[in-house]
């Protein structure tokens, strides 16, 4: 699989299970209801693909301070991991049906904060494969469980301090995935205050894909990204959002335009305004 590190398209996945043991993980979330997306898998998914909940395996929410979908302990993830029947030779191919970004994305970036590069997303999500002409099943997937130790290289992620540093030195360029009214502030659906990180760019995440809703190409993606570079290096780049997830599909991006080493500030924008004295921004910040 010439992809394996950012994507795959549905013929590509498709012959990888005919070749041997995959996991394929269904990252499906509805941010209106929790659980609609886990009822959506037990009535239909790609075969063999177990169930990754964002709230319950790739975010811990029983953290404060931390955005809405802070990063889940080391010990939690690999339980889940375990769960899933894991392993460190597998190719994991996720998938959602939004695109990447939920939450697909999230799992990806996981993953690779673990050390595991054999991961990739599904171009298209669930409608791709559709699409393709191949079908799903029904009812859970039980894949014979292992016994992963695994630990999140936190160093990866962008932190609070390390922000205000990049903030007052003009070190980082931080992207903002979010849709642009709610970078603006002129709507907010889901946080309590409206708004931007002081000199954040907006670059939201829908940008990324294409009219059927695949990733651009590499090329043109690189082209986009390095319009907003401005001169930069890719590990000078720091993605956010809401909560953190939407930022990781920036990340992918990025990562498949070939522009390595980027990260991305986990909090977020939530766990940003979780302290009410840092600064606001609202409407357009110049490039």
């Amino acid at each position: 699989m010439t992809t394996v590190r950012t994507l795959v398209s549905a013929n590509e996945l498709a012959a990888l299970q005919k070749q041997g043991d995959v996991l394929v993980v269904d990252c499906r979330f509805d941010l209106g209801d929790a659980g609609k997306a886990e009822r959506d898998y037990a009535a239909a998914h790609i075969p063999g693909a177990v169930y990754a909940h964002l709230d319950h395996d790739l975010s811990d929410l029983s953290k404060h301070g931390f955005g809405r979908h802070p990063l889940p302990e080391d010990d939690a993830f690999s339980s889940a991991l375990s769960r899933w029947g894991w392993r460190p030779d597998l190719d994991v191919i996720a998938y959602d049906d939004a695109n990447g970004a939920l939450a697909a994305a999230r799992l990806w970036w996981l993953l690779r904060l673990i050390g595991h590069e054999r991961v990739a997303v599904l171009d298209g999500g669930l409608v791709a494969w559709r699409a393709a002409g191949f079908g799903l099943e029904a009812g859970a997937v039980h894949r014979k469980a292992t016994r992963a130790r695994v630990a999140l290289d936190r160093s990866q992620v962008v932190w609070f301090d390390e922000l205000q540093r990049c903030r007052e030195q003009a070190a980082a360029l931080l992207l903002d995935a979010r849709a642009a009214p709610r970078y603006r502030g002129e709507v907010e659906p889901i946080d309590p205050v409206a708004g931007h990180v002081p000199g954040a760019l907006n670059r939201p995440f829908s940008e990324n894909l294409d009219a059927s809703g695949r990733f651009k190409p590499p090329a043109e993606l690189r082209r986009e990204f390095d319009a907003l570079r401005n001169g930069r290096t890719a590990d000078g780049i720091v993605h956010m959002c809401g909560s953190g997830v939407t930022a990781c599909h920036n990340l992918l991006a990025m990562e498949h335009a070939g522009l390595t080493g980027s990260r991305v500030f986990a909090p977020s924008w939530s766990g940003w305004i979780s302290d009410r004295s840092r600064p606001v921004a609202t409407g357009i910040d110049p490039v």
